[in-house]
């Protein structure tokens, strides 16, 4: 899982790395590995990307190198890949025309295509990432025109082939030098793209005319902080050009095959104040917590307990679960409250590389107010149950604050099985409902009992709305027809049934990446040994 953003700016004079770094910064929680920018000025790339946070990576004095009026940025997520910094994003090739991507997703057909650029296209690939992978693809297809210059058709059918030949998650955002920004999404919408307008008044001596910017990101939020009010979701299958001059132009590259977002945007990855494919974040973890307070009223009145008088309080696990937490409190008639203090200075445990590092993580993470627990009975909410590393020290952590009994629920299923869409859970043999019952899991983290959210509830919880009326008069993003509606979602952690259909090759070549990856970790070398350098464009990040 990771963030990505592309802004073009009307004006032409102005430079965009600013409002670049803005917007990424609204979207680190979407990656915390890596940052980084390409901006493009008279035809020329200028780039600053490296491994960190994107305020360390894309400092002051670095950004002033990044002059021009368009450009794109991306935060990484950590996948089963490396963590090189030569694999921090965007990626570039300079052949043809000079193209640089950032890529949110993962494909599981990336062994056929790497062997397809090697044995017959002949392009080199530097690194283990499926981005430069797709990114490679792009460019050869791009290639077979052998033009002095494309034009948005000849870009439109390039990506055909791009459809044609990946398969998996994808949501891109392109530049290509000196024409301007692509953005295009898989034909299942399993990774979130949204386009956005911003119109500003230019005026010069004598004249006064509306000047419109365009920005493309993974979450609504961005566009909505930078006064891209009137924005709309990419849809399964399209693609849009934003050129530095004219408006932007959409294309349906191929059919959707389905309309169906990963669940766990809304579950866990996004931000509360976002709104994906037509679905408010944040209603939706509300949601959660009523269906989640049925179950648990369901459970304990099947085994003859009164909820009231078995529970004293409820209290999240900070800070996802909270909307969750607070509306089951209100639907069950018990108080909520903050147990846990986060520490916000700590990333998310589960993306650390290591068993021991999140459990040392969470006890910097968190920090249980012994007042809130101590002879009491509590209700922990929490948004997932994913290895169990994590839950099992929140459930250390309140006993010794002196609570009474612990009980943990989940706002999501079981996750049984590997997700293979971009976020990396762990190892289907490393999830702690793996081949577990309800009981076992409960037994394993050592709380008294542990309530998981069905699959349909969950389901039910993410609904499309009635947009909101549009606050500008402009139309050049609005729909030409009413968008389809979300026919499902991706529930593979839960199912192990994938929307791409069965990938199993794709499994088991995860699992010899993963192995691969820790032999390297634990030797500290390794014959395939990871370049710390990207060695394509001036990097202002290594300097």
């Amino acid at each position: 899982m990771c963030g990505i953003l592309g802004i073009v700016l009307a004006d032409q004079s102005e430079d965009v790395a600013a409002e670049l770094l803005d917007g990424a910064m609204f979207l680190q929680h979407r990656g915390q590995d890596a940052a980084g920018i390409v901006t493009c000025a008279g035809g020329r790339f200028y780039q600053c990307k490296g491994n960190g946070m994107a305020k360390d990576v894309l400092t002051e004095q670095r950004m002033k190198g990044l002059v021009g009026n368009m450009g794109i940025a991306q935060l990484r997520y950590p996948t089963a890949g490396s963590s090189a910094m030569s694999e921090a994003q965007p990626f570039y090739v300079n052949s043809p025309y000079g193209i640089a991507l950032s890529h949110n997703g993962n494909l599981v057909n990336g062994r056929n295509l790497r062997q397809k650029l090697d044995d017959v296209l002949h392009r080199h690939i530097n690194t283990d990432s499926d981005s430069e992978l797709l990114l490679n693809i792009f460019a050869a297809e791009l290639a077979q025109y052998d033009k002095k210059r494309v034009n948005s058709e000849d870009i439109f059918k390039a990506l055909v082939g791009v459809y044609r030949e990946c398969r998996g998650a994808y949501a891109c955002v392109s530049m290509l030098a000196g024409y301007g920004i692509i953005g295009f999404r898989d034909p299942h919408g399993i990774r979130p793209l949204v386009v956005g307008e911003r119109v500003r008044v230019s005026q010069t001596p004598g004249d006064t005319h509306l000047q419109c910017d365009y920005m493309l990101a993974s979450e609504s939020v961005v566009l909505k902080a930078h006064g891209f009010h009137n924005f709309r979701d990419i849809l399964p299958g399209e693609a849009v050009i934003i050129t530095k001059r004219g408006p932007p132009e959409f294309c349906q590259i191929v059919p959707a095959k389905a309309y169906t977002p990963d669940i766990f945007e809304y579950v866990y990855f996004a931000r509360p104040d976002s709104i994906m494919d037509g679905i408010s974040v944040y209603r939706s973890r509300l949601a959660m917590g009523r269906k989640l307070a049925q179950k648990i009223t369901s459970r304990f009145t099947s085994q003859s307990l009164n909820v009231a008088r078995e529970i004293d309080v409820v209290i999240p696990v900070p800070d996802t679960s909270r909307p969750s937490a607070l509306e089951c409190a209100v639907t069950l008639g018990i108080p909520f409250r903050e147990g846990f203090v986060k520490n916000r200075y700590v990333g998310r445990t589960f993306i650390m590389p290591n068993q021991k590092e999140r459990t040392s993580s969470v006890r910097r993470k968190l920090n249980a107010m012994s007042s809130e627990f101590a002879g009491r009975n509590v209700l922990l909410i929490d948004d997932s149950i994913v290895r169990g590393t994590t839950s099992k020290e929140i459930v250390n952590m309140a006993r010794e604050a002196g609570a009474n009994k612990v009980y943990f629920a989940s706002c999501s299923p079981v996750i049984r099985y590997n997700h293979i869409y971009g976020i990396d859970l762990a190892d289907s043999r490393a999830l702690v409902g793996f081949g577990r019952s309800e009981r076992e899991v409960s037994d394993l983290i050592g709380a008294d009992d542990v309530i998981y959210q069905s699959l349909d509830d969950l389901k039910s919880c993410c609904v499309q709305e009635p947009e909101l009326p549009s606050e500008l008069p402009s139309t050049r993003i609005a729909f030409t027809q009413p968008p389809p509606k979300i026919n499902g979602f991706e529930v593979g952690v839960f199912t192990g049934v994938y929307v791409t259909g069965e990938e199993d090759h794709y499994l088991k070549e995860l699992e010899q990446v993963r192995a691969k990856n820790e032999r390297s970790r634990i030797n500290g070398c390794g014959i395939d040994v990871k370049a710390e350098t990207d060695i394509s464009l001036f990097n202002r990040g290594e300097s």
